[in-house]
Formats: C-alpha cells, sequence, structure tokens
C-alpha cells in the first residue's frame, strides 16, 4: 500500500473573501467524488495541494472559475507518478464544468 504525502484541501470563500477549510481529500478521484460538491456550495472556491506534516506553504492553489494553471502545474506530479494523466484531466475537465444538482 502507497502511504501518500500529498493531501487536497477544499476550501469555500464567500462573498467577504473569507474562506473555510471544508475538507481534506488523498486523492483525485476522492476530491472530484466527496469534495467539490460541498464547495461548489460557496460563490467562489479553491482546491490546493498541500504535503503531509509540512509547515511549507501549499505546493499549489486553484480558485474558481478558472483554476489557472491547474492542468500545467499537475503535469509535475504526472512525471513523478504521483497522479495520472487521466485523472489529472478529469480534475481539470471537472473544475471547469461543475456538475449542478
Amino acid at each position: 500500500m502507497m502511504f501518500r504525502k500529498l493531501y487536497w484541501v477544499t476550501e469555500g470563500v464567500n462573498a467577504d473573501h473569507d474562506s473555510m477549510v471544508l475538507g481534506v481529500f488523498t486523492s483525485i478521484p476522492d476530491l472530484i467524488k466527496n469534495g467539490l460538491a460541498a464547495a461548489e456550495r460557496y460563490p467562489s472556491y479553491r482546491i490546493s495541494l498541500v504535503k503531509l506534516d509540512s509547515q511549507q506553504p501549499p505546493l499549489g492553489t486553484w480558485q474558481s472559475p478558472d483554476f489557472s494553471g491547474l492542468r500545467e502545474a499537475l503535469q509535475a506530479y504526472v512525471a513523478t507518478d504521483e497522479f495520472s494523466a487521466d485523472q489529472c484531466e478529469i480534475l481539470h475537465q471537472r473544475v471547469l464544468a461543475p456538475v449542478t444538482a
């Protein structure tokens, strides 16, 4: 079993630009399945990639509506086999075209 060292954090951002952590997820499929639905209820939301047990800033943070730079940033993690290219593309497409309930 692989021990994950990178985690996804979702935050809702209200109209006053205050944020609230909504969840922490261990994989792109988990983020898509469980994390994005709650985040999309906010006027804006962001996802961050963070390293476990670290006092360093997030490895990356991307915010709705355009998630600028997400696709490009994830290529480094595809190269190291942390994420698959397919998972990254599905995430990118999903955040740009959210499911509406």
